[in-house]
């Protein structure tokens, strides 16, 4: 029996649309699901929902919960990673106290200040979830979808390169379903590549019945003038490809937008917006724990959104299906104008030997050029981390452009102090926090 362990299992929402997505191939064998959690409440009302979603689609599946992660991995075939370090309280933090002094973000979790502190309180667990599956299912696939993603995916390629370990997003897949929607032609039938970091890769191939799509993109646009307040219509202006982020997180990728309070008008951007979405999130638990306590059973989403990559690479994997998925992985000659071992997302072919990213050759030179800004914070954060040096910490945070264009050194010396002390129970001592070791 193929045993699936999910680590971070009371992010709810996302654990049903997995399972659903997972249960709803019909040629799987019966499956081992096995959660973890370090809330007993969110661990249980995530049983409650693996369980909502095998009665619902009519499938047998065995169910265990722990709140102890070895007994979780023990045996696993496939770990798909999930958890938020530090959980809402952590997000509130990275965001409200850099707003405080001036330096805005919308998600600030993948890149920028926010996503340099949630990389380090993140990179002693995944150091400790490596060590457990060395010893206890050394032989599993680990599917992270926790961010940052590029940080995360390069330092488990560091400290556990055995570990066969995947970075999966549905960015590109949804930027090409919405872009697909805006001009009016079914996604179904379309042909479509991306590549470049992950949040920040570039679609240079959209074409359908041998049509490239973009002509009716530019049109679209060009006849839109509210369309073009938008980040991401104004970088493929500037740039001629479209990235695979959203406009609200594209805009702290770069100096832009956000250092301007009249960018921000113009482009329709909403500072801080990770705040509701988690407030969002919360609430979303809260009525599933409602719904399943009354012996209710929680609402599927419908079949045709299913986009996620991790149940299709375990139906590739149980059942020899091919298909091709986008993964971030570590960059050996896989783009040649990106710097070799950084995590880059790339087409992947999948079947039953697992993952095989697809050498791509070179991204277009000036979304390479924005990349390799990406990259150097993600290799500074990665760095500070393994050699335990607070001064690359702030050296990662001065490197990104959204802070370097809005805060001067000593400012951003001044907030990665406050961040270290806000955030001292779960970084490591050597980095000014209170942590033993690895958890």
């Amino acid at each position: 029996m193929p045993k699936i362990t999910f680590l971070g299992a009371g992010s709810v929402v996302f654990t049903r649309q997995l399972l659903t997505d997972l249960l709803r191939f019909d040629d799987l064998p019966t499956l081992d699901i096995a959660l973890h959690d370090i809330d007993a409440t969110r661990l249980e009302v995530a049983r409650m929902t693996a369980l909502s979603v095998s009665r619902q689609l009519g499938r047998d599946i065995r169910v265990t919960a722990s709140l102890e992660r070895r007994e979780a991995l023990a045996g696993a075939d496939f770990v798909i990673n999930m958890i938020q370090v530090g959980g809402v309280a952590a997000t509130r933090i990275d965001l409200e106290l850099p707003a405080a002094k001036g330096l805005k973000q919308t998600i600030g979790d993948t890149t920028g200040i926010g996503g340099v502190f949630r990389a380090l309180r993140t990179f002693p667990v995944l150091t400790g979830i490596a060590r457990d599956m060395q010893e206890l299912c050394p032989h599993a696939w680990f599917l992270n979808y926790t961010n940052p993603m590029a940080m995360n995916v390069w330092w488990m390629s560091v400290v556990a390169p055995e570990i066969k370990t995947v970075g999966l997003c549905h960015s590109v897949y949804w930027t090409v379903n919405d872009l697909c929607e805006l001009i009016g032609v079914p996604l179904e039938g379309t042909h479509y590549r991306a590549a470049g970091v992950n949040h920040q890769a570039w679609l240079t191939e959209w074409s359908r019945d041998g049509e490239d799509l973009y002509p009716r993109l530019r049109e679209r646009l060009d006849a839109d003038p509210e369309l073009q307040r938008r980040v991401r219509a104004e970088m493929f202006r500037r740039i001629g490809y479209y990235p695979t982020e959203t406009s609200e997180h594209s805009s702290e990728y770069l100096d832009w937008f956000l250092r301007s309070d009249a960018q921000i008008e113009k482009f329709r951007i909403e500072p801080l917006q990770y705040i509701a979405i988690s407030d969002d999130n919360v609430r979303e638990f809260h009525e599933a724990k409602a719904l399943l306590d009354a012996g209710d059973e929680i609402p599927l989403h419908d079949e045709g959104d299913a986009a996620e990559y991790a149940p299709q690479i375990i139906h590739s994997v149980l059942t020899g299906t091919p298909r091709e998925i986008h993964a971030n992985i570590p960059n050996h000659g896989l783009i040649d104008n990106l710097p070799e071992n950084a995590v880059v997302e790339v087409p992947a072919s999948v079947d039953a030997d697992g993952v095989h990213p697809i050498a791509w050759g070179s991204v277009p030179a000036t979304g390479a050029a924005l990349n390799r800004t990406y990259l150097s914070v993600a290799d500074l954060t990665v760095r500070a981390a393994l050699e335990g040096d607070p001064e690359l910490v702030r050296r990662a945070v001065l490197v990104d452009p959204n802070a370097s264009s809005t805060l001067t050194p000593d400012e951003i010396w001044e907030l990665c102090d406050e961040l270290t002390a806000a955030h001292a129970a779960l970084l490591p001592r050597a980095l000014g926090g209170e942590l033993a070791g690895v958890q």
